[in-house]
This record gives C-alpha cells, structure tokens and sequence, in this order.
C-alpha cells in the first residue's frame, strides 16, 4: 500500500530536503540574481525544517526572546510603546539579558562578477565547452564540484557575506523588505571529502560585527552558526571586495556555478534521458539572453518566470507533504499526492514547451476559451444589448420599433447574455469584461460616439483581453486598453474578427492571429505593444487597410540587434496571407514588417515599397518581390517609414 500510493518521486527530491548537494543549490537561490529573476520561492523551507529538526533545546527560551525582539523593536520604533506593547501582554516573553548591544555594522560590498556582462556566446562556451565537456545530465553535478574545487585550491580562507534565509533568525517578516539575513563571515575552504562536500564550507563571524539587519543580536548569530556546526552552504557565501585576486577568481567560479543552478539546470535533467545534454543547456542560454536583451517581450518573459517559479513551490510542497505523512498514508493522503506530482508533471511540459525555440516570440499559446457556442436562440429572434449606467429615450430613437432591446449597467452581463446573431451597443464610459476573452458567438460589439469615449480596460490580473474562437465576430468603435495582461491585446484562436474603426492601446502584446484563423482591421489604431502590434502565425490570414500602427516592439534591451519586431510579423510555414492597403506604419522600435522564413536565404530590404523611399539595390528588390508573391503577400499604397531597424526584413529562422 505504502509504496503504490506514494508518486514516483525522483531520487533528487529527497535530497532537496537535506542540506547537500541539491539543497545547497536550492538554498543559493536566496541570493540577490535570483531574487532578481523571480526565482525567490518557498525553495529555502526544506532547508529551514532540517535545521530546526537538528537544533539542540538548550538557549531556546533565550532564543525565542531575541528573535522576538527582532520581530518588535522595528515596530515599537513605528508605534511607540502603545499598540505593539499590548498585543505582547497576553504571551509574555521570556527573559532577555538586559546589557546594550551595538548595532551592526554595514556589509561591505561584494565582488561583482562579470556573469550577466558575458556574451551568448561566451556563456555557450563556458558551459557546454568547458564546464560540461559533453557530459550527461547525471554528471552535471560532478562536473560543477570539480570546477569550484579547482578554484576554492586558489586560497583557504576569504572574507565574505553569508545571504541566508530570514526564517533563521526571525519569527515573522515580510519577504519583500528583508529577501535575506545578511552576516560578514570568514569562510574556510577544506579539502572536499565527497561529491557533495565541495558545496559546504566552515564560516565564522568575522571582526567588525557587520549585517544588513542593524539590530540583530551577535549572539543569536553565534547561536545560529553552533548549531549549524559552522557549516553552511558554499553558494550562499558571497566573496567580499578588497582582496586579492585569487579571491576574485573564487567569486567568479561561485557566480557561474550559482547562474547554473538557478537558471540552467531543471530539477528533471537527470531523471529523463537525452541524448545531447550541451545542446540542451546550449538552448536555455539562449532562452535566458533572449529575456534577458528583450528579444521575448517583457510580458511573455513574466510568464515564464511565473511558471518556473510556480513549478519550484509545487515540486517543494509536495515533498514537504510526503515527510508529514507518517508510517503508511491514507488513501486521502495517497490522493493528494498524485494530485500534487500530476499538477508538478504538467508545469513541468509547459516549461519543456518554452524551451523550443520555435516557441520564443509569444511562448506556448494553448486555447484559453473552453466554452460552447450557444448558438441562436430558440425562437429565432435576435436582441440588441444596450450597455449604460442610465438608459434614456435618445438612446434608443433610431432602433426600429421590432427590435428586441435589453438595457444592462455592466458589460460582462450583455457579453453573457448573448446568442448568435446578438449585438452590443455601448454607450461612452469605462468598462472591464473578463467575457471578452471568451467570445464564441457570432456577435457585433459597438460603441456610439466618438471611439476614444467607449474605454474597455483589461483586469490585470488576467492573462488574456480579448480572444475569439468566434466562426464572425465584429468590434466597431472602440477604444482597447490593455493593462498587465500577458497575451496579445486581442488573440483570434480560430474563426474570424474583424476591428473597425477600434484604438488599441497595447501594453504586453499586440493582435495575435493564431493558425486557421483570420482577421480583418480596418481604420483603426495600434500603438505601444511589446513585440509586433499584429503577428501572423504561421497558416493564418490577415487584411489590413487604412490603419496605422505605431511605436510597438519598445523593447529596453542593450542589444538593438535583437530588436526586430515591429509593426506586423509573419511566421512562415505554412505561409499566411496577408493583405496590406493605405497603411501607415511608423515610429516602431523594429522593422516595419519582418518575415520569418526557414530558409537558408538571408536578406534585408529597407527602403522598398515605401511611399517616396528610394529604389534600393535591384536584385534584393527582386528577391523581396519573389518571396511576397509565394507568401501571398500584397501590399498596396503602404507608408512604412521612421522605423527604428528598417521598413522591411526577411529573415530565415
């Protein structure tokens, strides 16, 4: 029973929980680089339960006392001797030695290594060439210990700060203004008995007295470090600046292998066979510098960190549920458990999904609308949805007199309300719909005045505005404000769209027109996105008139090379279609227009079929002329000027 209710686990979980090997990597994560990626999880609690589970009794009652009063002396600083004081009565502490401490003295800095500086491809060659020399995933973690036991031979003993998880030292805290305890150490490095020993190291607390937490008792600190015997993990000691240079060395071997663990390597690696584990990490370089110069638009990046973050919390709850459960589980417990590692195994795909490459623009898209159509309704008639705080009779003057009406304050209660064939007639204000992002009906969606008085915004905490799995569905006159969302401001899963006449202020993406489906814009405006304000997907077709799209793919990255992205993108194979006429597209931080094609062809053209643009060179005219006619692709009387990058690229994928 025991061992058919328990999910297979891999072998690498139990070791999280204890502190070597993996846990050291999992505990490093509290440094400053990953807090920064959006790696700081609940990754350090294994870490926190072991030590706690080892501590001896004697000093407890002390202990708690000092670490209460680093809970309350920030308060009753705040507060005064009023509010704080009295939630204290009903529990009294326990005595606390009476005799002033010093405050701590400010951490120095510490050494700056160049990790982030590097180039692709210099990252590519350090790991794939010299670290892991074509190693198997199994090995990766020998071939890490060997590295930093070569470097740590440089010198025995080194100053530097100790970043260690807050739960230590403090019974309550808000992760947001205290990301970790930080102690000046002096660190000695013996020769590693075992594979994972090269990841521990002996520290004690070195003279001045220096913290980031100025009130922190020195001899809770002392405590702390007795009953960790001195011994905490190697990738959370940080090498202070002002020493020699093979101290720099150190601190240059403990980034790279501290940017391994936490961006690199997946807890799944050595659990799954592959065939070429360089090639591998080679892409999730490329994945981690494509986030990182804004090559995969600041949104879509979010999700992704969203996720690995959310995979590492999953994959620690679940085994700190797994050493709750005492002796045999119940079946409840035995429920839960394959509950939490089948919920850990589909975070685990899509992030697998994100590592393709063919995937890097807008990452894994999947239907995000499960709803059924509804169809027409039984009795054949169609009604006319009248959104407004207050309906008044000139409303509703020029509707003929059988038209069905329905008057609503709010627009998700019309989008609700509709069947086939329905229309929504907005009246100037502001609205919110999370029903637009479920749009499977065959409706019209219109504003009345002029477009800039009928705001939609989208709900920030929603990953989707607009998406359409729709066989015809129309937004007229409407002014689109996307806020926080990750995907495109609208998406067209299937079916077909049409905007007319609409103002699309992105924020994240911009229009998507995913494969099978089409779109239609006509007359309206498309500014702000993060990446193309309309992308193509491969299969899809698009007709643009009379609109202009403006200032998108405002990427802050320090590569403007990566930068390519602009008004419209196309994704080739299968082709789309696309028709462009009388439109004008300008001032975007990419091209005006690139195509993706997977050829072994490359070539740009960038004053060609551009109003008053000059002729260019002949021959990539004429190859820019072939492939739009295989693509079918026409365009028209298009402006396509001022663009960052160039009018036009074609570029092989």
């Amino acid at each position: 029973m025991a061992s058919a209710s328990r999910p297979p686990v891999p072998e690498d979980s139990e070791r999280t929980m204890n502190p070597g090997r993996r846990g050291e990597r999992v505990v490093s994560a509290l440094g400053e680089d990953a807090a920064a990626a959006g790696t700081l999880t609940g990754r350090a609690a294994p870490a926190r339960s072991v030590v706690a589970a080892s501590r001896p009794v004697k000093g407890k009652a002390g202990r708690e006392a000092a670490r209460r009063r680093l809970q309350l002396l920030p308060v009753s600083r705040a507060q005064g001797p009023g509010e704080g004081a009295a939630e204290e009565e009903e529990e009294p502490l326990p005595a606390v030695p009476e005799e002033e401490e010093g405050e701590a003295q400010p951490l120095p800095p510490v050494c700056m290594a160049p990790m982030r500086g590097m180039w692709r491809e210099e990252k590519v060659a350090l790991y794939c060439d010299e670290l892991l020399q074509g190693c198997k995933a199994e090995d990766a973690d020998e071939a890490m210990s060997n590295y930093l036991s070569e470097k740590l031979k440089l010198k025995d003993k080194w100053l530097g700060v100790w970043k260690t998880n807050p739960e230590l030292f403090f019974l309550k805290y808000e992760e947001a203004s205290i990301p970790f305890v930080g102690i000046l150490v002096e660190a000695t490095c013996i020769p590693r008995q075992s594979s994972s020993s090269c990841f521990k190291v002996t520290v004690s607390v070195a003279e001045p007295f220096s913290s980031n937490i100025a009130n922190i008792p020195r001899n809770l600190v002392d405590e702390v470090l007795e009953e960790l015997e001195h011994s905490v993990p190697l990738l959370e000691v940080y090498p202070v600046e002002g020493q020699d240079s093979d101290t720099h060395d150190i601190a240059l071997a403990l980034e790279v292998v501290r940017f391994f663990y936490d961006f690199l390597w997946r807890d799944w690696d050595d659990e799954e066979s592959c065939d070429n584990y360089t090639a591998l990490i080679e892409e999730r370089i490329n994945l981690w510098c494509d986030i990182q110069d804004g090559t995969i638009p600041g949104p879509i990046a979010q999700r992704f960190k969203k996720t690995l973050e959310k995979y590492k919390s999953k994959r620690v709850e679940l085994i700190e549920y797994q050493n709750n459960i005492k002796e045999d589980p119940s079946a409840a417990e035995a429920v839960e458990c394959w509950k939490k590692y089948y919920e850990i195994v589909m975070l685990c795909g899509l992030l697998k999904m994100w590592e393709d490459l063919r995937l890097r623009v807008h990452g894994p898209f999947f239907p995000r609308i499960l709803r059924r159509r509804k169809g027409k309704r039984d009795f054949g008639k169609t009604i006319t949805h009248i959104v407004a705080k207050v309906m008044t009779t000139d409303m509703v003057k020029d509707f003929s007199s059988d038209t069905f009406l329905q008057q609503h304050d709010d627009l998700d209660l019309a989008l609700d309300s509709c069947y086939s064939g329905d229309t929504v007639v907005i009246f100037p204000g502001e609205y919110q719909a999370v029903n637009l992002a479920l749009l499977t009906d065959d409706i019209i969606i219109k504003g009345v005045g002029k477009r800039e008085k009928i705001m939609i915004t989208s709900e920030p905490s929603r990953d989707s505005f607009v998406v359409s799995k729709a066989d015809n569905v129309k937004l007229m006159h409407l002014s689109l404000i996307q806020q926080g969302t990750v995907d495109g401001i609208v998406v067209v899963e299937s079916g077909h769209m049409t905007l007319e006449n609409c103002v699309l202020k992105c924020e994240g993406t911009g229009v998507c027109v995913l494969t099978g489906a089409s779109l239609t814009i006509t007359d309206s405006e498309i500014t702000g996105a993060q990446g193309a304000g309309v992308e193509l997907y491969p299969g899809s077709t698009a007709v643009l008139e009379r609109n202009e799209i403006h200032h998108c793919s405002n990427l802050r990255t320090s590569d403007s090379s990566k930068s390519i992205l602009g008004g419209v993108n196309m994704k080739v194979l299968p082709a789309p279609k696309l028709k462009m006429t009388s439109n004008h597209i300008y001032s975007n931080s990419g091209y005006g227009v690139s195509i993706l094609q997977p050829t072994e062809q490359f070539f740009i053209v960038t004053d060609a079929f551009n109003k008053g643009a000059a002729s260019g060179d002949k021959k990539d005219e004429n190859r820019l002329s072939k492939v739009m006619q295989n693509m079918n692709l026409e365009m028209n009387d298009n402006t396509i000027e001022a663009n960052l990058k160039g009018d036009i690229r074609i570029v092989t994928s």
